[in-house]
């Protein structure tokens, strides 16, 4: 197996410059993205060329279980969806996965508790700054690219529903029924990383999602200064719709809904891009579904195109137990726009 210092002497000896994507999100859409790329992460034992070089931005709101405990107790960011960004993209994703996504069932205070959460807590305490445990965990895990929180600050979610009532807390707004209205941070004012601006500034696509909308993709532009360095940054910008209707959030929404509510917490103009799924989702599956209250959602192109976006269409949904993108298709679809936007011929999306 070739060692990562291998890897990039080899794409600087064949003057390749790595496509840069910077993906911003959370929970296990983000993951699933990132799995998808890290197969063709420079820092990758065997890469399809062009290498990428990747950036991942993660939301840090979580309030729920582990990570919500540990953020109460030590004043720590809720290390919950770094921890399944660090797993996806670790060297040896199947043994990392299976120590860092242990779940104790037993013990006084430690049952609930993942170790991974653990240890990005113990190591925040250890180096007296998240951010820098994050980039520590990745060097231990050998990790195919660099993660950042969307913003060292402590910051809570709160929405105001469509009946003016304002609810606290991801995993109280997760749970209502009612239509969200408008999100915000609280407190205001929390910055990025200085590392974040820098990798939107030189990147070749930069995406948002796939995930859930409320409480993993728009958290993220509520900080202040990442929707003007995205307005900025000569990318090409993404939005991946998701697949399904999430209860509690986004009952009812189509595609274009979707992005009416991105641009609503940032800025026009902010998305070139809609990429969505045009495979049909099985029926077995639409009647599982169906029984949670959510559908898949409506992918409809013609509005998208109305506001302004170019729809990239593709075969993106794994249907096995639930619906997911899938990891490899995703990538696929996402490393053709960056070529394309570089000026090359965009490979057939698979």
């Amino acid at each position: 197996m070739k060692s990562s210092r291998t890897v990039r002497g080899q794409v600087r000896r064949a003057g390749v410059r790595p496509l840069r994507i910077v993906a911003i999100g959370g929970g296990t859409g983000l993951s699933a993205l990132l799995r998808g790329l890290k197969g063709h992460a420079v820092t990758a034992a065997s890469w399809t060329p062009p290498p990428v070089d990747i950036t991942a931005v993660v939301t840090v709101t979580d309030d729920g279980g582990s990570s919500g405990r540990l953020r109460r107790e030590f004043d720590v960011l809720p290390p919950g969806d770094i921890r399944n960004c660090l797993v996806a993209l670790s060297e040896d994703e199947a043994q990392m996965s299976r120590l860092f996504q242990y779940r104790f069932a037993a013990g006084r205070g430690l049952r609930g508790h993942s170790f991974g959460n653990l240890f990005l807590a113990a190591l925040a305490n250890v180096t007296g700054d998240f951010a820098q445990a994050v980039r520590v965990s990745s060097e231990v895990l050998a990790v195919a690219g660099r993660i950042f929180p969307s913003t060292a600050a402590n910051v809570a979610l709160e929405a105001t529903l469509e009946d003016g009532t304002k609810v606290t807390g991801e995993t109280r707004i997760s749970k209502s029924r009612q239509r969200i209205r408008r999100i915000a941070l609280k407190p205001g004012g929390s910055r990025p990383l200085r590392e974040t601006l820098e990798a939107i500034a030189r990147a070749d696509l930069i995406t948002l999602g796939p995930g859930s909308l409320y409480t993993s993709v728009i958290p993220n532009l509520l900080v202040e200064g990442i929707p003007a360095a995205l307005r900025k940054s000569a990318a090409a910008k993404a939005y991946v719709v998701n697949l399904m209707w999430q209860p509690g959030e986004t009952m009812g929404y189509s595609a274009s809904d979707h992005v009416r509510a991105i641009l609503a917490h940032s800025c026009p103009g902010l998305l070139d891009y809609a990429v969505v799924n045009t495979r049909p989702i099985r029926p077995a599956l639409r009647r599982k579904y169906a029984r949670q209250m959510a559908q898949p959602v409506a992918m409809d192109t013609a509005r998208l195109r109305e506001l302004g976006l170019q729809v990239i269409e593709a075969d993106l949904a794994g249907q096995e137990a639930v619906v997911r993108h899938d990891p490899a298709a995703l990538a696929a679809a996402l490393i053709g726009l960056a070529q394309a936007k570089r000026g090359r011929p965009q490979p057939r999306a698979r």
